[in-house]
């Protein structure tokens, strides 16, 4: 097994990882979900889209950053017995492949959260180069396609760290109204993010979650969050579907529990969009 320094964050030495013998060179496309309202659906789309990745052969590493641990937990993990998870790896006392756990599905490992995060807040206050924990720990060569991070709902040093270290933001915004109301927060967050920590930063897209077509409110918040953000609202639409809510009290993503149902295919539609935009992003920056 390689060995890693036990301050692995603090030092630029990056080790030679392994992945079926093969020398593993790439660095990971790294996305965060993230939104600081609660309950828009930002840990069902991390889930999912993972998932979904995977189905299509990407292989995804998911970061569990919420102190809830609900993507842990709603990808089998028992929390219970994890003897080290994503507080190790900011702190220094891990590596990240020391805590990946596999799921049951194909291609999907997670990198679990732990109750230990709910205080890495206070810790990281005065801790040294607080900001770039994260990303000193994930933007080095790993066995995987993408890496999607689960923030959780507020705009503290964890988010942060996940800001900084992501090459992309994903939004899922609940069709209510007050979840427009923090939208520009985030927004103006990550303005700031990319000004001071991490100049590539984008929005990779919004996607709109929680859609009931039968409430006239959902349409109208569709439209004005389209208004505002044009191309970067996703074209797929996330419906209120009570088979993905299902899903998590069986630790399975929605589309493994069922992958008929409309929210699954929802996130299929989802996974798809994201890949292509990716494609188109890559091909321009190969031609730049």
């Amino acid at each position: 097994m390689t060995e890693y320094p036990s301050r692995y964050p603090f030092t630029t030495k990056k080790p030679e990882l392994k992945n079926g013998g093969i020398s593993v060179s790439r660095t990971p496309r790294i996305f965060a979900i993230a939104n600081q309202k609660g309950g828009v659906g930002k840990t069902t789309t991390s889930i999912n889209l993972a998932t979904a990745m995977c189905a299509v052969g990407k292989k995804v590493l998911l970061v569990d950053l919420d102190p809830q641990g609900n993507a842990s937990t709603g990808l089998g993990v028992k929390r219970s017995s994890l003897q080290k998870s994503m507080y190790d790896v900011l702190f220094g006392e891990a590596h990240v492949l020391d805590v990946i756990q596999q799921t049951k599905v194909p291609g999907l490992s997670v990198a679990p959260s732990s109750v230990h995060l709910s205080g890495a807040e206070l810790e990281l206050v005065t801790a040294e180069r607080r900001e770039y924990r994260l990303r000193e720990s994930l933007r080095t060569p790993l066995p995987y396609d993408y890496i999607i991070m689960d923030c959780p709902p507020s705009l503290n040093l964890l988010t942060l760290n996940a800001l900084v270290c992501a090459d992309s933001v994903v939004v899922p915004l609940q069709c209510e109204f007050y979840a427009l109301e923090g939208l520009s927060h985030l927004v103006k967050t990550i303005e700031r993010v990319k000004k001071h920590y991490n100049e590539t930063l984008d929005i990779h897209g919004v996607v709109l979650t929680m859609y009931d077509k039968r409430n006239n409110l959902s349409g109208m918040v569709a439209n004005d969050v389209r208004d505002y953000f044009g191309d970067k609202v996703y074209k797929t639409v996330i419906p209120r579907n009570v088979r993905v809510s299902e899903a998590p009290s069986f630790g399975l993503p929605a589309i493994v529990y069922d992958m008929r149902c409309p929210g699954a295919q929802a996130y299929i539609h989802l996974a798809s969009e994201v890949l292509r935009r990716e494609r188109k992003m890559m091909r321009a920056h190969e031609a730049a």
